[in-house]
């Protein structure tokens, strides 16, 4: 097997394909598929992934792999298999597949260098011959940034520079400095006797190895024997000590101690919903549960157990939770119940922490993953289950190619590893709960809270009738008054503010106007911290303006309601409570989630107020009251799911009160009390729920009834967008069945991004075998202008995110 193909990183249709290159004698052994590989592509390198073997190839002349990037596959069979399902299922390149199931860190860098030829050096012109460095090349960067572009292009015509393109690995792996005594203790104590009495420091590192004899890492000597690293040096010079360098792996719990726990005794619910997993892990069967349970019934439990049964029969698990809610409460609890075995990754970690996570994963040194989305294809080969918590999330889709689904892609994998799949959620999205109605996932229900706790009771209050009454503020009566009775008695309370698609923005009281971001048709949003105005979808940043920028009149100010207002009104109405703010802001540098949710933790507030990040996932015993300022605000949002989405956030958020001894309460604050999704999410209600969105679902033909596919065509001029997405329209409804539904072409619900102007069609649709053939030929057929990063078309088969 001498020949090997390779899909290349060039992310075009021409490419999409495997290329054969010979492999070298040297490395016939050592090249095996899953491997990446350093290849020529036309004038340049390129990474490259191995996908296959073989002995012959119907092409001529080979070109040779330059070398390998790897020393053993990073991707196992099983995952180049998931690639070509990614491929199929997603509508993307096969190497933007492949490379989705890295981490980032493992992503090829390209660097452009100058390199004299061998023996060209000394012809070079001498102005030239300075400019270049130890391995006598020039960097690209460099050469631009000099003054000298003329006499190098000179050069380069002669011959005597050439282009190179150099592939690198983002990744460093962390070493350590480690010293070591190359004498024995009796050769150190008489190495002793012939040091000056000036060399004290010298000494006291002797001294120190004399007593404890091995290998020591630099940093703990100098802190043990207060000397400096030219002290050690100076040793190493007399051949006294020998220094070497070592892997260690950045731990980002390093300073942690978990103290280990044991299973808790289950419910007789809790046994009822685990007897089913555990017999499908014992007989190694496929089987996606849906476990169905209201908050706070102990869904976690079922999951550490679950895993250990896994993790008896040898095998491995993966645990997917959503991004917001990887709090260090989940991976707490991991940690506790499994120690060392737990591998953890989410997007607090930087880019060197996930690559050392992911390595301890690819060499088998632990047992369970921990993650946000992209964990599902963590480097297992013996898979025994895959947990996905809050399965509704809709974190867990990518909205970037490849658009997959964490849902699916575990599913895919459970498949090919024969293993169990739970899918659990206090409330499901409603696709899954109406396959566990028919039967295509086995439905596993919890009904009652752990030491059956009541459920909160929910009060509703319509922010109307307040404004009728003269409230002006943004607590309504009985929410005030029920916090001020909560700090009175210390018990903590939540207040939540679901922000998202209504933030603080900047208004001319005097003739109307909102300011909006000059590249996108939404309006900017103020930011008290800086006193700016941002643009959250293109980053463009103005200062605040202190008269109109129309009418000159002074009358302008910022309206909505934002984290930081809340926190100053709490400031004024309740000044002995102590707040912990958890926004976007507050939770941007690393670790400040964490340091956060400990004070609370610990009862150094009072009130914690934020966005959704707070409204999962979150179990402290002291919380008695939650208070929702604005329950619709996602309700009004152009996106058919609105209405689940805004009766998930308030059952979750709800579930987070009186989850212990102390009885909970929860006030949700409102402008259309009679909306179906606020009035059920009062008595947590999801059942109803389900029938009531069921029925308009299959009156608006809306998912779960029928399939719906999105594509959103963009360009810088308006007219062309809107013939493109024209064409498109017309071409699928020549294509598709009489029985499907194409709306379109429309403008997009935010009609331009970035100075790009949007247009959408919208297909549902029941059954369509040729409709990925079709936008297959859509992508083919825009190739040459999208290439050219004019127009972009994006497909998505299964939105999550209507916008």
């Amino acid at each position: 097997m001498n020949i090997a193909s390779v899909i290349v990183d060039v992310p075009a249709k021409q490419t999409d394909r495997e290329f054969d290159y010979r492999i070298p004698d040297k490395w016939i052994d050592a090249i095996r598929p899953g491997m990446r590989v350093i290849v020529p592509f036309g004038p340049r390198m390129v990474q490259g992934f191995v996908t296959a073997l073989k002995s012959a190839s119907e092409f001529g002349k080979l070109r040779e792999i330059k070398e390998p990037m790897d020393l053993e596959p990073v991707l196992n069979e099983e995952l180049l298999s998931l690639g070509d399902w990614l491929t199929e299922e997603t509508m993307c390149f096969k190497i933007s597949a492949l490379q989705s199931m890295l981490p980032a860190a493992m992503k090829a860098k390209y660097e452009k260098v100058l390199q004299a030829p061998p023996g060209k050096q000394e012809t070079l012109h001498p102005v030239i011959k300075q400019l270049l460095d130890r391995n006598g090349s020039i960097e690209w960067n460099e050469a631009l940034n000099s003054n000298h572009m003329a006499l190098l292009q000179e050069e380069v015509q002669k011959g005597n520079l050439e282009l190179v393109y150099h592939v690198k690995n983002r990744t460093n792996k962390k070493t350590a400095r480690y010293i070591e005594p190359i004498l024995s203790p009796e050769e150190l104590e008489e190495f002793d006797k012939t040091l000056s009495q000036n060399s004290k420091k010298q000494r006291a590192v002797v001294r120190f190895f004399i007593s404890s004899h091995g290998k020591i890492s630099l940093k703990e000597l100098t802190e043990k024997t207060n000397a400096s690293t030219s002290t050690i040096k100076a040793l190493e010079d007399k051949k006294i000590l020998a220094e070497t360098e070592e892997e260690i792996y950045r731990n980002p719990y390093q300073d942690r101690i978990f103290e280990r726990t044991k299973p808790f005794d289950l419910t007789d619910e809790q046994a009822e919903a685990l007897k089913p997993v555990v017999s499908a892990i014992e007989a190694e069967k496929h089987e996606v549960f849906l476990l169905y349970g209201v908050t706070g019934s102990g869904k976690t439990e079922i999951y550490l157990q679950a895993i250990d049964s896994v993790l008896q029969k040898g095998k491995e698990a993966i645990m997917l939770v959503p991004e917001i809610s990887l709090t260090p409460q989940t991976v707490k609890r991991f940690k506790e119940r499994f120690g060392e075995q737990v591998a953890v990754m989410h997007s607090g970690l930087s880019a060197g922490e996930k690559y050392d996570e992911w390595r301890k994963i690819h060499r088998k040194e632990v047992k369970v993953v921990v993650g946000a989305r992209s964990a599902v294809f963590a480097p297992f080969e013996n898979l025994g289950i895959v947990i996905i918590d809050e399965e509704h999330e809709s974190s867990y889709k990518q909205e970037e190619t490849p658009r997959y689904h964490a849902r699916d892609a575990a599913i895919e994998r459970a498949l090919s590893h024969k293993c169990p799949v739970i899918l659990g959620s206090a409330t499901p999205a409603l696709e899954s709960f109406a396959r566990g109605q028919k039967g295509v996932y086995t439905l596993l229900t919890l009904t009652k809270r752990m030491n059956n706790h009541a459920m909160p009771s929910v009060q509703i209050v319509d922010m109307r009738e307040e404004l009728r009454s003269g409230n002006r503020s943004m607590f309504s009566e009985i929410l005030f008054e029920k916090m001020k009775d909560r700090v009175e008695k210390g018990e903590q309370m939540v207040l939540l503010l679901n922000k998202r698609g209504h933030s603080s923005f900047v208004m001319c009281r005097s003739c109307g106007i909102v300011l909006n971001c000059p590249n996108c048709d939404i309006s900017l949003t103020y930011h008290r911290f800086n006193d700016s105005l941002k643009c959250h979808y293109c980053g463009h940043e103005e200062g605040m303006p202190s008269i109109c920028p129309e009418c000159s009149s002074d009358h302008i100010r910022f309206f909505g309601t934002g984290t930081q207002k809340v926190e100053e009104e709490l400031v004024k109405l309740l000044p002995q409570a102590r707040v912990i703010r958890m926004d976007v802001d507050t939770t941007s540098r690393k670790g400040s989630h964490e340091r956060l949710l400990t004070a609370f933790g610990e009862g150094k507030a009072d009130i914690l107020l934020g966005t959704q990040m707070i409204a999962k996932g979150l179990d402290f015993p002291n919380i008695t009251l939650v208070g929702v300022l604005s329950a619709d605000t996602m309700l009004h949002l152009p996106d058919f799911r609105s209405s689940e989405k805004t009766f998930q956030l308030l059952t979750q958020v709800s579930g987070r009160a009186g989850r212990h001894e102390l009885e909970g309460e929860v006030i949700i604050q409102t402008y259309t009390p009679e909306h179906y999704s606020i009035e059920l999410s009062g008595t947590q209600n999801y059942d109803a729920f389900y029938e009531r969105e069921m029925m308009i679902r299959r009156q608006n033909h809306y998912p779960p009834y029928y399939y719906v596919a999105l594509v959103t065509v963009s360009h810088e001029d308006l007219m062309k967008a809107v013939s493109t997405t024209e064409k498109i329209t017309k071409y699928l409804s020549s294509g598709l069945s009489s029985k499907s539904i194409i709306l379109g072409p429309v403008a997009s619900p935010i009609t331009r991004i970035n100075n790009r102007y949007r247009y959408q069609c919208l297909i549902k649709y029941k059954r369509e075998p040729m409709l990925p053939k079709l936008m297959r030929t859509i992508l083919e057929h825009y190739q040459q202008e999208t290439s050219q990063h004019h127009l972009q078309i994006s497909i998505d088969l299964k939105p999550q995110i209507m916008m």
